[in-house]
């Protein structure tokens, strides 16, 4: 029998032979087209400045325990306040990530006789906090609203619908506005993971959702500061008598230290930042359009239709992909595989993140050289 070492090296060595082993590179070097910093606000000096300005001298560097025992503070409390009333709900409740949010969210809210109903492509934070649920759980295939009106059909009891408004792999838009009309139809309750609409949608940033008016008729929303925000954590936002649920129920709320006094004060100053810049959102969305522009003319083929900042081309195998991204990474450009099992197999892609920071020179020669990647494919 072979020993637990012995084991684990079998598991690592078949990522290697299927072309699939990750591992971690230091410092990222290139024309970044593959980071989450959407807005550019994790570099911006000014959100630096306004940190120092929020950030009382003396203030603890660790928060010093959980919420609930030493943890909380003043701040933490106006700067979920400024949550709800920003993304216009009637409470916010910060967890010290999207992934710790998600987990304790799905193991905590749904009950033992509930049932829960979730796109395919949902992220996997929200799929493994659905796992340690006791509700029973089905995936319906992915934006298609007649596949889950035909699950609700069948549903009895409380029931739950979860979506991202923006798919972190595919980066297209979920159908909302139909959505959220089914689940008013079936008395659903539906939950919307807004990571990747954060900062970016809306005369603010307020998400898809605000920016469609439906806040109203979403029973939770999840917005993230790692992404757009340029920031970290994340905050569920909901009714109040929710956010009193999580704080007594929430494993991962109520187990976890706080997020410092810092961290705090970069959330706050990245939303008062991007409230009096909301250039930085068009400029996004014009370098969207230019690069949509320039797939088109160049008539590069298996791109995902996507209007938002994630644009991914598909390139079936693990090997084929990651000699692309390589030729692209040679070319000073920043960009990683996305491999399987990540995605399905054949479903493999270079996920290609757009940025306000990107010059449309930028753009255009990333294009150019993407081309050239792909036709030493052939």
């Amino acid at each position: 029998m072979p020993s637990l070492e012995e084991r684990l090296a079998q598991k690592v060595d078949r990522r290697k032979n299927n072309n699939a082993f990750r591992q971690l590179h230091g410092k990222s070097k290139g024309i970044d087209f593959c980071s989450n910093d959407y807005l550019g606000l994790a570099k911006a000096p000014e959100i630096h400045e306004k940190i120092t300005q929020l950030y009382v001298s003396g203030y603890p560097l660790g928060s010093t325990g959980s919420r609930l025992i030493s943890g909380d503070s003043s701040e933490y409390q106006s700067l979920e306040r400024y949550l709800s009333h920003f993304h216009n709900g009637q409470s916010a409740l910060i967890f010290n990530s999207g992934y710790d949010a998600n987990v304790g969210f799905f193991s905590t809210i749904p009950q033992r006789g509930d049932i829960i109903f979730y796109d395919e492509l949902c992220h996997a934070s929200i799929r493994d906090g659905i796992r340690l649920s006791l509700a029973k759980s089905y995936s319906f295939i992915h934006n298609d609203i007649d596949a889950l009106r035909r699950k609700l059909e069948l549903a009895n009891g409380t029931v739950f619908v979860c979506v991202e408004s923006i798919y972190s792999m595919d980066g297209d838009i979920a159908p909302l506005e139909a959505l959220v009309a089914l689940c008013v139809e079936f008395d659903a309750n539906i939950i919307v993971d807004e990571a990747h609409s954060t900062g970016i949608y809306g005369d603010k940033g307020e998400g898809l959702i605000v920016s469609l008016n439906l806040q109203d008729k979403v029973f939770a929303r999840l917005h993230t500061f790692g992404k757009a925000m340029g920031a970290h954590g994340a905050a569920w936002i909901s009714s109040t008598i929710l956010k009193d649920y999580l704080i007594n129920y929430c494993n991962s709320f109520i187990y976890t230290t706080a997020l410092p006094g810092h961290s705090l004060a970069h959330i706050q100053s990245a939303y008062n930042y991007l409230s009096e810049n909301p250039s930085r959102i068009q400029k996004l969305h014009q370098n969207i359009k230019l690069f949509k522009e320039l797939v088109a003319k160049n008539k590069i083929s298996g791109f995902i239709s996507s209007n938002s900042p994630i644009q991914s081309c598909i390139i079936s195998g693990n090997i084929y992909v990651k000699a692309v991204a390589a030729y692209l990474q040679e070319n000073g450009f920043n960009v990683r595989p996305i491999l399987h099992p990540a995605v399905p197999e054949g479903k493999e892609r270079i996920r290609i993140c757009l940025h306000t920071y990107n010059m449309d020179y930028e753009i255009i020669g990333f294009m150019k050289t993407l081309k050239v990647g792909l036709s030493n494919l052939s």
